[in-house]
């Protein structure tokens, strides 16, 4: 008898013993999450949690700039510290170095505890990324946000420009909201003598809502650490889809050969059209297989697919994504995607950011070679795609996101375990 596969429920309980037991934290249940989208929604529940204080605030921040939120956030501060709440700040040392001196002045006069996580001039030249990128704002014990948001101009806005950057936060309420404060704590407590007052009341949390929350921190430090775990256990539990979303994908080296993502572009030749089909490594941003063609369609994807799985040999279970094109949903693609065992992806339809990375090397590759001459042949256009993707993108272009390495130089570095770990 053909056995029922697992329940969304079941599916639910095995990843979260899956999480509890490998991670070592249990999951709450019971707690209330509000999403906040971007710095117009973020700020303002931030500061209206602060402004309700009434007994402890504790703030920590990788990212304190300039500008009228950083000095909306400062008087807020200040403000509760008068009222008689203990107010505690925590700056990265290097993430926040920006910070006006007359508002941090005024904070500490009203009352404010501050202090710096890792001054650059206290540590050794080898450990200067080992950062805090926390970002933590507990008030009374009972409200905790957290996310990715920074205190700067930068943030404002809602992503309507590029100006204005894309961020989420979210607002937790519940027993989670214990393990957000632990982790303001272990990084308090490596910056000040004082881990706990008259003033920490310890309460319980009643159930807010019918989340389940699984806290789990990150580590300012080199080696293994919990999210590492966190990321490799959800890429290896998912059976339909897995969504990330991150301002900072630097994977390790388990990564290599296990995500890759594709989509095809075309660019016009006197001659006529002339199509391109890449599929790069998540890990490396390498271009491991490529196909040109004349004609747009799903032989011109199963080619770039062929030379990536000759080239790499991928591991089982590895994720090909792409978007919702004729090309890529076609059946003789979903084939050699089972073949190799790996499993597809695809985006959502009409999500011009859901490729992201791949949508980036196109952008390289119009800006770097294709605008700037105009082609005459197929055949010359396909020679200089060539050069461009095998000498030029892979070997001898330095990327920002890997540490301005080439792709190459990347992966051999990772072999080696030679790359610097992010703070």
């Amino acid at each position: 008898m053909k056995q029922e596969p697992p329940s969304a429920a079941e599916r639910t309980v095995r990843i979260r013993r899956r999480l509890e037991r490998l991670i070592g934290i249990a999951a709450t249940e019971g707690n209330s999450l509000i999403p906040l989208r971007n710095g117009d929604e973020i700020f303002a529940a931030m500061l209206r949690g602060i402004r309700s204080a009434q007994h402890t605030v504790d703030m920590m921040t990788f990212v304190y700039w300039r500008g009228d939120i950083a000095r909306q956030f400062a008087l807020a501060l200040a403000d509760r510290a008068r009222a008689g709440a203990r107010v505690r700040l925590l700056l990265d040392g290097f993430g926040s170095r920006l910070i006006e001196t007359d508002q941090l002045e005024a904070m500490e006069r009203a009352g404010v505890l501050v202090a710096w996580f890792r001054k650059p001039l206290y540590l050794s030249p080898f450990k200067q990324n080992h950062r805090c990128h926390r970002k933590v704002l507990v008030v009374d014990e009972e409200i905790a946000y957290t996310g990715g948001v920074g205190i700067a101009e930068e943030w404002c806005g809602n992503a309507r420009n590029e100006n204005e950057w894309r961020d989420t936060h979210v607002e937790v309420r519940g027993p989670a909201v214990d393990g957000i404060a632990a982790a303001f704590a272990q990084n308090w407590a490596e910056c000040h003598d004082e881990l706990f007052d008259e003033r920490d009341r310890f309460v319980g949390h009643d159930a807010q809502g019918d989340a389940i929350v699984q806290v789990v921190r990150g580590s300012a430090s080199v080696g293994w650490q919990d999210m590492q775990t966190l990321i490799r256990v959800m890429l290896e539990s998912a059976e339909e889809r897995f969504r990330l979303a991150t301002a900072y994908f630097s994977p390790d080296p388990y990564f290599i050969g296990l995500l890759w993502v594709t989509d095809i572009t075309q660019h016009r030749t006197r001659e006529g059209w002339v199509y391109c089909a890449a599929v790069l490594d998540a890990f490396s941003r390498r271009i491991v297989g490529w196909s040109i063609d004349s004609r747009q369609d799903s032989t011109l994807v199963v080619n770039a697919l062929d030379m990536a799985i000759h080239n790499r040999r991928p591991k089982p279970g590895g994720i090909i994504h792409a978007d919702h094109g004729t090309q890529f949903t076609s059946w003789v693609l979903g084939e050699r995607i089972r073949s190799a065992s790996l499993l597809p992806s695809f985006g959502t339809v009409g999500d011009g950011l859901d490729n992201a990375m791949m949508e980036s090397f196109w952008s390289s590759k119009q800006i770097e070679l294709l605008n700037r001459k105009r082609w005459k042949t197929r055949v010359e256009l396909a020679n200089a795609i060539f050069e461009f993707i095998e000498i030029f993108y892979n070997r001898q272009r330095r990327h920002s996101a890997l540490g301005y390495r080439t792709p190459v130089e990347y992966e051999l570095l990772s072999k080696n375990d030679t790359i610097p770990a992010a703070g």
